[in-house]
């Protein structure tokens, strides 16, 4: 999969974490939530993706028992409010 591929896949991912009340969602949830937007890929790619977003600051991973459960930081909030950018995510579009 390209970068390209991978920075939107990584924009999803924010943006279902800031669905969540709590801002959290656990890897099974994340990867049917991904592959209902096309992004259908393996349980080894979601976690690559995860561990970027943690290495950026966009993320914070807890492991329970051999889940990963993602939580949004507030870095990741604001490069998915559009408020500020972290490069090696999608941006989104301004009209959304």
């Amino acid at each position: 999969m390209s970068d390209g591929l991978n920075e939107e896949a990584r924009l999803a991912i924010l943006g279902e974490l800031n669905k969540q009340s709590d801002g959290r969602l656990n890897e099974t949830l994340l990867d049917r939530a991904l592959a209902v937007q096309g992004y259908s890929r393996s349980r080894e790619w979601l976690r690559t993706q995860l561990r970027k977003l943690e290495e950026l600051d966009a993320i914070h991973i807890t492991v329970a028992g051999d889940l990963l459960i993602a939580g949004i930081t507030r870095a990741g909030l604001e490069h998915y409010e559009k408020r500020s950018n972290i490069d090696g995510i999608a941006s989104r579009p301004r009209w959304s």
